[in-house]
């Protein structure tokens, strides 16, 4: 499965306002979950009201608000999880600095702990190749190297939040293969900040 973007019919603008008025920090860890399954119920309605709508500084500053507990609860969803980390993926092509991947092909596999199926990971697959970047559930490549996080700790990474090199100090992320890559992957994106 590949992931593309959908198409809002509601003024992104709008949606936009209404996210970032919101004060994450005031919101239980189950209120922070039922904000997020609402977006998601709404956009699932033909609504455009979904994370998808969002851009992704609101995006980021979302999760950037978010505590530990708040983005626990949520990758404890297992349809927000999914939701969430497919959101995050189909943005990665969004924000690919196409000087930094000039001549770059190389293929990342993810394994984020927690999962419900696959041995207990959630498993994807991000190829960087000819200037893109494509990501989805299906490793059918051979990758240059595998990345093994908690799912919480790969949303503050993706998100500019935390840093994957210190994570890896801290033995929150384990590598496989390349490290340098893996350590540096995030730089090949331009993340907007919070």
């Amino acid at each position: 499965m590949v992931f593309r973007r959908a198409r809002p019919g509601a003024d992104p603008g709008v949606f936009d306002a209404f996210a970032r008025s919101i004060d994450m920090t005031k919101l239980e860890p189950q209120q922070f979950v039922r904000l997020i399954e609402t977006m998601d119920m709404l956009g699932k309605a033909g609504t455009g009201v979904e994370l998808s709508a969002l851009s992704t500084s609101t995006f980021v500053s979302i999760i950037a608000q978010a505590s530990s507990p708040q983005l626990d609860a949520l990758m404890e969803h297992a349809g927000l999880r999914t939701v969430v980390l497919n959101e995050i993926f189909t943005r990665m092509s969004q924000h690919l600095h196409p000087g930094k991947v000039a001549g770059l092909n190389a293929v990342l596999h993810w394994r984020f702990t927690g999962g419900y199926e696959n041995g207990g990971f959630d498993r994807f697959q991000t190829v960087i190749e000819n200037g893109t970047c494509v990501s989805g559930t299906v490793q059918d490549r051979d990758p240059r190297a595998t990345v093994t996080l908690a799912p919480t700790d790969f949303l503050r990474v993706s998100t500019g939040i935390s840093s994957a090199p210190l994570l890896f100090i801290r033995g929150r992320v384990k590598v496989k293969g390349d490290i340098p890559f893996a350590a540096g992957f995030a730089n090949y994106f331009d993340i907007p900040q919070p």
